[in-house]
């Protein structure tokens, strides 16, 4: 199985990126691909642009990698209730390679934060949003309190939070 899996923020230290990494690697045998936003510069798009410039590469890169996955995991980053800048310049430049850019691939929708809702209301806005760009989201998981509930080396440390998630995953491994 082949999995791309990326935290939807530019931050070098997200802790979205972090969980991500932690859910794919949940998966045994699998082939494990980590994207890293902070590693992509895209100009902020605009219908303007996209005629001078056309569609960059590494936007039709990561198209691409979508369409070769079995699964993709994304963790969304909350800024202000919503996705990050620059997941959402990196989305509105994907839908315009192809409108739906997830090409009905199995998904696994995570979300964390510091504070106690967990970027739910980012996740909430995924769910709605991501299935019209033909993600299929089997599962999802939010994951309150990121510093208090998880652990590098451990993991999810609460227990009521780790059996939750491992039950989102067991759903994933289902459908694979």
């Amino acid at each position: 199985m082949k999995i791309i899996a990326f935290g939807a923020s530019s931050s070098k230290e997200s802790i979205n990126q972090q969980f991500a990494k932690y859910a794919a690697q949940q998966f045994k045998d699998a082939e494990i691909e980590i994207l890293d936003l902070s590693l992509i510069n895209l100009p902020i798009f605009s219908v303007d642009l996209e005629k001078q410039i056309g569609h960059p590469d590494e936007v039709k890169n990561i198209v691409s990698k979508f369409k070769n996955a079995d699964l993709i995991i994304i963790s969304v980053a909350e800024h202000n209730g919503t996705y990050t800048t620059a997941f959402k310049n990196l989305f509105d430049w994907a839908s315009r390679v192809e409108l739906k850019m997830f090409d009905n691939k199995n998904m696994l929708l995570l979300s964390t934060s510091p504070g106690p809702r967990g970027g739910l209301g980012a996740l909430e806005a995924a769910k709605v949003r991501f299935p019209i760009h033909g993600a299929k989201i089997l599962a999802h998981f939010s994951l309150p309190k990121f510093h208090e509930n998880f652990d590098t080396k451990a993991g999810i440390t609460n227990r009521e939070l780790k059996n939750s998630f491992s039950a989102a995953i067991e759903v994933m491994q289902s459908n694979s």
